[in-house]
């Protein structure tokens, strides 16, 4: 079986027509993808931004024993539908496709022995603190400098027997870390059902599935309340982050330690002048790309 990809450039304006046009003409999926390296740092609520030029993919499938694509006509087609935009084709072998995102991935250290491991990777250090994750369910492998930020700072934070809080858990790697590094319980919740079905797999594969409780944030409150953490960890953005402020505050008990990702350096100002309200900030770490993290303690109230 071979794939052929059709790749079209396009303005923002025509990414749904190009997206419909490939759809309706066989395309078993459609990307889409920045083509002028532009950076999106963070949408507003509800909102999901594109870039203002979209290489828009389509992928057609081509069983071996039969006819080839005409590959010609698909091209015909889509320029008389969308004249003077540049367009491309290539094919890839079936190996290449199925395994291409899977040989990218390499274990990532964290800490002295702390590592995340793919899971179809041998760990580097057997008797180290080894996460293994499935990078294809949700967003949270280790290589974003956020998500990298926080792990380091849960490696370096003494949650052992701790009740700890993934807020925003994605593929619950921050959740599963503090689970393997000693904590008692961790709750997590995310808004995207994906997430919380991700975060349900990774603990079950790290074994501590028996020692998390995960939820849409409905389901988190229903669960976790009236209780208060020992730990909260976030790695959302930052507007989000704002607006959760005085939520965390209820959440976390006094002097109880937090991080906040997901924050450009930018941002970190604000940020802190909101948590200030509520918490002490004791640190801010900065990784590659001016990523940043906020961490500190909840304020004691009488």
């Amino acid at each position: 079986m071979n794939w052929l990809q059709i790749h079209i450039t396009v303005d923002q304006n025509q990414v749904e027509l190009t997206e419909t046009l490939l759809l309706s003409l066989g395309a078993v999926s459609v990307t889409l993808d920045d083509a002028e390296d532009q950076a999106l740092l963070e949408p507003l609520p509800g909102e999901t931004p594109l870039w203002n030029k979209v290489i828009v993919t389509g992928i057609y499938q081509q069983e071996e024993e039969e006819d080839p694509i005409d590959v010609d006509t698909l091209e015909a087609f889509l320029k008389a539908q969308l004249p003077n935009v540049p367009m491309r084709h290539e094919y890839l072998e079936n190996q290449v496709w199925e395994r291409a995102w899977m040989d990218y991935y390499e274990p990532i250290q964290i800490g002295e022995k702390y590592w995340i491991v793919p899971e179809w990777l041998e760990p580097p250090e057997a008797d180290a603190t080894n996460i293994k994750l499935d990078p294809g369910l949700a967003f949270g492998t280790g290589n974003h400098a956020s998500t990298f930020l926080c792990l380091q700072w849960l490696g370096k934070t003494d949650v052992k027997d701790k009740v700890v809080i993934d807020y925003g858990c994605g593929s619950g790697i921050l959740g599963v870390a503090a689970l393997l590094l000693g904590a008692k319980k961790v709750y997590a919740t995310d808004i995207d059902p994906q997430a919380v079905l991700a975060t349900k797999q990774n603990a079950e594969l790290n074994g501590v599935l028996d020692r998390l409780s995960v939820g849409l944030p409905e389901e988190f409150d229903q669960e976790f309340k009236p209780q208060q953490a020992d730990v909260l960890v976030a790695n959302i953005l930052a507007a989000p982050l704002m607006a959760l402020a005085p939520e965390f505050s209820t959440l976390i008990k006094n002097e109880g330690e937090f991080a906040l990702a997901g924050v450009i350096e930018e941002q970190v100002a604000d940020v802190s002048s909101v948590y200030s309200q509520f918490f002490d900030i004791l640190e801010i770490e900065k990784r590659e790309e001016n990523w940043c993290r906020i961490s500190g303690k909840r304020k004691t109230t009488i």
